[in-house]
């Protein structure tokens, strides 16, 4: 074998390792996670503006997400854009917000997370929307009730209304970056 062929069949083999790791690390983002950027306040303290984030594919995939959990979806209104808020009721529940909390099926919820920030109704409302959201809500079959955990700076299912549970994307697992926010979600 001549140092040439030796050298091209080297790059050869370089050059499909590189191809390899490239289409696994695509697979892999495309199904199983994917790293956001935060692009918003609105779930301030919980997740801070620019934080990065690991978003989890699969069990999205096999189940329904449930109430409390932090995930990923398309924006009803912005094609392309991906936003992250918490799921406060799922199909079949009922959201309901008086003085300056949130019910779900007639139960006032526990929300530390909020820090003592009133919920209140948003009096404007998202153009896909015939008029403002009225309460009580009932959640449809196959969407969910989603909001910021900084209710007094999200537009969330209180403007947009209800999401489907098919444009979740990810359950947010947990911050990584910067490492001085790092935690699990």
């Amino acid at each position: 074998m001549t140092s040439k062929s030796h050298h091209a069949g080297e790059a050869l083999q370089w050059i499909l390792v590189i191809c390899v790791a490239v289409a696994v690390s695509l697979l892999v983002r495309a199904f199983v996670v994917e790293v956001y950027q935060v692009p918003s306040g609105s779930m301030l303290d919980t997740i801070q503006l620019g934080d990065r984030l690991v978003g989890e594919k699969v069990s999205i995939k096999l189940s329904e997400p449930t109430a409390g959990e932090v995930v990923t979806f398309e924006d009803p209104e912005k094609a392309g854009v991906t936003l992250i808020k918490r799921v406060i009721a799922v199909g079949g529940q009922t959201v309901d917000i008086q003085d300056g909390s949130v019910y779900v099926d007639g139960k006032r919820l526990d929300e530390s997370y909020v820090e003592g920030k009133r919920t209140d109704p948003l009096a404007q409302h998202s153009s896909t929307l015939s008029g403002p959201i009225s309460y009580p809500y009932a959640v449809p079959a196959g969407y969910l009730w989603v909001m910021g955990d900084n209710r007094t700076n999200s537009l969330d299912s209180r403007y947009f209304g209800a999401v489907s549970s098919k444009a979740v994307s990810s359950h947010a697992l947990c911050i990584f970056w910067p490492t001085a926010d790092a935690k699990a979600l």
